[in-house]
């Protein structure tokens, strides 16, 4: 299998996790912003990473969306599981929370991110390729104060959400899930940010373990 992505894209780490979790074997593309759409745009109509192309006869040539190839996935590899068993109850908080995570926390955290390295966190890496990169993603999500100021409060707001995972390894149930995963991926880019590994130890830890379980390295400021 070869995983078309962004090295930096937490939604990549997501499909990175579910890989490494199922231990499937693959290799990685990591493609340019903006030139990327000359590799996906042909094989999905899509303008977004990740893609995964099974590289299998009798298998679809490109899965896009990261929720569209954990499904893939689970249906071609179905243990280790990350579903809730036979508890429709706990699987139905499973997608709501993956959906949640992915359509506004994910978010959330890529403004927050990206205005981060923009100015407080450009030491991280100040080369001009870096900035460059930073500045189009900026522009291309419509990253202004404005929306950064949302973007926090949507995080304050999820931190309460997750509280539990203080006090238990997963988020749901008694099994890592779609939900663990997911959460693990997408916040993980607030790891280079102080004020978050400051205020909220627990959460990196649990995306500490949940990255060892998977095998995947872990993200940068965990490292």
């Amino acid at each position: 299998m070869l995983l078309l992505q962004f090295s930096t894209s937490h939604y990549c780490r997501k499909v990175r996790l579910a890989l490494g979790y199922k231990k499937i074997s693959f290799a990685v593309e990591n493609l340019t912003p903006g030139a990327h759409l000359l590799r996906v745009k042909p094989l999905t109509g899509l303008n977004t990473v990740p893609v995964l192309l099974p590289q299998q006869a009798g298998e679809p040539e490109a899965i896009a969306d990261s929720t569209a190839i954990f499904h893939y996935l689970e249906q071609i590899c179905p243990e280790p599981s990350w579903q809730c068993g036979e508890s429709h109850t706990l699987q139905t908080q499973v997608n709501l929370l993956e959906d949640w995570l992915d359509e506004s926390i994910g978010t959330a955290t890529r403004f927050v991110y990206y205005h981060f390295r923009a100015g407080a966190g450009k030491s991280i890496d100040p080369s001009l390729a870096s900035q460059m990169v930073i500045q189009v993603v900026r522009w291309q999500y419509g990253i202004t104060e404005t929306a950064v100021k949302q973007a926090q409060c949507r995080l304050e707001q999820a931190m309460v959400i997750l509280g539990h995972w203080q006090d238990q390894p997963y988020l749901v149930g008694n099994q890592l899930t779609l939900a663990d995963l997911t959460a693990a991926a997408l916040l993980s880019p607030l790891a280079l940010i102080p004020e978050y590994r400051q205020s909220y130890p627990w959460l990196f830890h649990r995306i500490g373990e949940i990255h060892h379980q998977c095998g995947e390295p872990l993200p940068p400021g965990l490292s």
